[in-house]
């Protein structure tokens, strides 16, 4: 390797929620020789992180814009909404939207679900991030609505979170530059996608040289036989009559 070449990396960037545990698991089993790096970044950045070169690759939430960027949907998640434990809430399994009509609901700026407000009575300032938010649930200021991923990332011991209904949700996708599809990226886009290391499709196999097959034997044809030692072939009946004869004289004319 000259000193102008770079070795093969993939860097793989996500969003807060995802745990990309598994994938990359699988890539190290496939593509030991080629390390991936993980890069954490807020849902509001991964686009221009990914436009700007900073990721091969990322986990993001949908929507995204098509102009430039390639995305393959993955799965949605579950909504839920943060609780204190001591809530009334707490005492069923899942709650509907028209049930958070007089209950302070708390807006981060950071929010990933695709509304303008969500249910519920505003606070008098939204909170700058989801984790800021979760700790103001802890405070009694409010209640939180997020995906269950985050409800979980931002875990508190005081705290609880319920299935809610009629709610927008969201979906995790993966992304990439539209223009920038490597084969490492095609490879990654396998593993996601649950392809096995056979598949044939992803990244393209190399074309399988022809193996040059062995001119066929020919049969002799029928009424031919074995040709005398001088190369010159005779027919089945000479032959025949050719074996074990012997020689005579001439015959003279009557």
């Amino acid at each position: 390797m000259t000193g102008s070449e770079v070795p093969p990396s993939f860097r793989l960037a996500y969003v807060p929620g995802v745990t990309p545990t598994k994938w990359v698991r699988i890539w190290n089993e496939r593509l030991p020789d080629i390390p991936l790096t993980l890069v954490a970044v807020p849902a509001a950045e991964v686009f221009e992180l990914l436009r700007g070169g900073g990721a091969d690759a990322g986990f993001v939430r949908l929507p995204v814009d098509r102009t430039d960027l390639s995305a393959i949907p993955l799965y949605t998640e579950t909504t839920v909404v943060v609780i204190p434990k001591d809530h009334a809430m707490a005492a069923v399994e899942e709650v509907a939207a028209e049930e958070l009509a007089d209950e302070v609901v708390l807006h981060p700026l950071d929010d990933t679900l695709d509304w303008e407000r969500p249910p519920g009575q505003p606070a008098f300032e939204r909170p700058a991030t989801t984790e800021d938010a979760v700790e103001l649930v802890a405070a009694g200021i409010g209640l939180l609505v997020v995906p269950q991923s985050l409800a979980r990332l931002y875990h508190r011991k005081d705290l609880t979170y319920r299935t809610l209904t009629g709610t927008p949700e969201s979906r995790i996708a993966l992304s990439w530059p539209e223009d920038k599809t490597t084969d490492l990226v095609e490879d990654f886009i396998g593993i996601v996608r649950g392809r096995t290391v056979n598949s044939s499709r992803g990244r393209k196999p190399a074309p399988e040289q022809s193996k040059a097959k062995p001119p066929a034997k020919r049969k002799p044809a029928a009424g031919k036989a074995t040709t005398k030692s001088g190369g010159r072939p005779v027919g089945k009946k000479a032959a025949k009559g050719a074996k074990g004869a012997k020689p005579g004289k001439p015959r003279g004319r009557r």
